[in-house]
């Protein structure tokens, strides 16, 4: 009972923005494994991306470039609204704010945070105002999620990049929408991670990296006997999606990202 006890004060404990996945939000990933550290940035922040008491989906995300490096969720389509409202992550600021994802006007109004304060954590709105031939591209994108609160969770900041305006609407859409429908029939369970590739370009007054590819690879697991993977690339100014193997993303990323091969899921999931 006291273990009982003492585990649950631990869990209490943990924060949004925490130290690894591995041991916060474990379950976003193929047999709990998230991809290796050939993608981590300078400056990370791992963040359980948590709202209404529940966890949704897992973000790296890079403090210096105010862009997530990668987010990973189960997908689990289904109909609904779109939400209107965008969140932000109040652990960027610090560990002492709360873990829940919350309204930039919440945070200055309730919290007495100064929007100068908050900028210096992350992306905001004003960043994404005034865009031309871009606009906020989710990673993890809502229409993927069968309930409210789980698309509500995919509109924080720290969840979406500059994306290429007729990529974002086009073929990337089409790649979400009716490719990742095809692709999952017969699927179990199916572990989506899309990531962002920085670029030489900004948008805010440099404040914001634009990428220059975003990529996306799922690993279904169809039963105990039948895994399948595939995976996705797109320059971020052309509207075309490139459709590879799982090994072909991780090789063309580990020369992307160039620190070192790339693994983006447990070794069972197939590269072929």
């Amino acid at each position: 009972l006291l273990l009982q006890v003492l585990a649950s004060c631990l869990w209490l404990g943990h924060s949004e923005v925490v130290n690894s996945f591995e041991t916060s939000c474990p379950q976003f990933f193929f047999r709990e494994i998230p991809p290796n550290e050939a993608l981590e940035p300078q400056n990370p922040a791992w963040i359980c991306q948590h709202y209404k008491n529940q966890y949704y989906f897992a973000t790296l995300y890079d403090r210096k470039m105010r862009i997530p490096v990668y987010s990973a969720y189960i997908y689990q389509p289904g109909p609904g609204k779109r939400p209107k409202t965008w969140l932000v992550e109040p652990q960027l600021i610090g560990a002492t704010y709360p873990k829940t994802m919350e309204k930039e006007w919440t945070l200055l109004n309730r919290y007495n945070v100064t929007l100068e304060k908050l900028s210096q954590s992350q992306a905001i709105l004003h960043d994404y105002k005034n865009l031309t031939g871009l606009n906020r591209g989710h990673l993890n994108p809502n229409g993927h999620h069968d309930d409210y609160s789980s698309r509500m969770a995919t509109f924080t900041l720290t969840n979406i990049v500059p994306q290429d305006e007729k990529l974002n609407g086009g073929a990337w859409n089409n790649y979400e929408q009716q490719t990742m429908m095809r692709r999952t029939q017969g699927c179990k369970t199916t572990y989506v991670i899309v990531g962002a590739v920085p670029g030489n370009n900004y948008i805010a007054k440099g404040r914001v990296n634009k990428p220059s590819h975003l990529w996306s690879a799922a690993c279904c697991v169809v039963d105990n006997n039948y895994i399948k993977a595939w995976a996705v690339i797109a320059e971020n100014d052309k509207n075309q999606v490139q459709l590879l193997t799982l090994g072909e993303l991780e090789d063309t990323l580990t020369e992307l990202y160039g620190r070192g091969q790339v693994s983006l899921f447990d070794s069972d999931c197939p590269r072929e």
